[in-house]
Order: C-alpha cells, then sequence, then structure tokens
C-alpha cells in the first residue's frame, strides 16, 4: 500500500518522488519564496582565483556579530555557545556571548548562503513542474536535490515553528487541538504538511 499524496516515496533508481497538486506546488513555493526574503543575502561570490583564507578573513566577506532580533531568524542561526551542552555549563555568559559573535562573523554568511541555495533548489524543481490533467505532477529528486530539499523543509518547519511560538516538546500536545476558527490553523496545517514531507523524505535517503 502506497503512501498518501504529497508525501515522498523512493525511486526505484535512486532519489525520491512525490505527486503535487497545483495548490500544493503553490504553497510550497510561496513558503520558500518568503524563506528566501527573510534568509536575505549570503556571502558574496568568491574569485576563483583568490586565496580560500583571505578570502575568509577578507572585512566585506564577514558577517554579522550580533544575534538577531527576529525569533526565526535565531532559529535558522543559533548561537553556538551558551546552549544546553556540559561544555558550556560554568562558563561566564559574556564570553560564551563573545565566542558567538566571533562564530557567526566568520560562518553565518556561508550559513546563509547554503540556505539560499536550499529554498532556491525548491523554487526551480517546483517551476519545472507541469500538472498533469488531474491538475497534480511528479516531482522527482536526483542528485544533491534530495538533501537541498530536506535543509529548505527544516528551515521552513523551523521558521513557522518560530511564527507559532512552539516547541517540540508541545507541538504535539497543542496542535492537534486547535478548533477550525482558530487564525493560527492554516500555519498548523502547512507545519505538520511540511513535517511529513520532511518525514518521509528522510526515509527515502
Amino acid at each position: 500500500m502506497g503512501r498518501s499524496a504529497g508525501m515522498f516515496e523512493p525511486r526505484k533508481d535512486g532519489g525520491a518522488a512525490v505527486r503535487l497538486d497545483e495548490i500544493e506546488i503553490s504553497i510550497l513555493r510561496s513558503l520558500a519564496v518568503q524563506l528566501l526574503e527573510l534568509i536575505g543575502p549570503g556571502a558574496p561570490e568568491p574569485d576563483e582565483d583568490a586565496d580560500p583564507l583571505a578570502v575568509l578573513f577578507a572585512e566585506g566577506n564577514q558577517g554579522p556579530t550580533e544575534r538577531p532580533s527576529d525569533p526565526a531568524l535565531i532559529r535558522l542561526f543559533p548561537d553556538a555557545y551558551g546552549g544546553p551542552g556540559p561544555e558550556d555549563q560554568g562558563v561566564d555568559p559574556e564570553e560564551l556571548a563573545a565566542r558567538s559573535a566571533e562564530f557567526r562573523r566568520f560562518t553565518e554568511n556561508d550559513l546563509r548562503t547554503r540556505k539560499r541555495e536550499n529554498a532556491l533548489a525548491v523554487v526551480r524543481s517546483l517551476d519545472g513542474l507541469t500538472p498533469g490533467a488531474d491538475g497534480a505532477a511528479a516531482l522527482e529528486l536526483t542528485g544533491e536535490l534530495p538533501l537541498r530539499w530536506l535543509g529548505a523543509l527544516n528551515d521552513l518547519r523551523l521558521t513557522i515553528a518560530a511564527r507559532l511560538d512552539i516547541t517540540e516538546d508541545d507541538e504535539s500536545a497543542m496542535l492537534f487541538r486547535l478548533p477550525d476558527d482558530d487564525p493560527r490553523k492554516p500555519m498548523v496545517m502547512a507545519y505538520l504538511w511540511l513535517g511529513g514531507l520532511q518525514e518521509t523524505l528522510i526515509e527515502t535517503l
């Protein structure tokens, strides 16, 4: 028995496939475009002949040092230090903040670039679909596309979770009990659907 519509299945020769109707395509594309707008530009294109170390330490290529104020961006670009790990326990908070700032300075632009490339891969994949007479289209992901989609789906869920102010601990308890007239309901349904896509795509890898 196959999976329900809108969920990934493994391809016989590798990769993953899913059938999406026009509404699903429109929703996914809109969410991916909004994610691109949220992430913003990444690192500038490097000169192929440039010294990689010189590029890394060039002032114009360095990223921000301050933690973002948008809760969604905080989830997409969390602090590298100051978490619940035992290595951070007992360390002066100001020192942890300084470490995180330094880490952001040399990594965030590249991370933004990678997240943008993942979201762009989703948009381009969807733009290449032509729905049939039944209003649905078959999307096949091969090569690096499954991993790019997986990264973008994860980022979309993190973003929506931030907008809904939910965590993994409370999502199962509250998401399924929202009344239909709750204004958060459409976003919750998108969050759960993206979770199904993400889970079934992981299973194909």
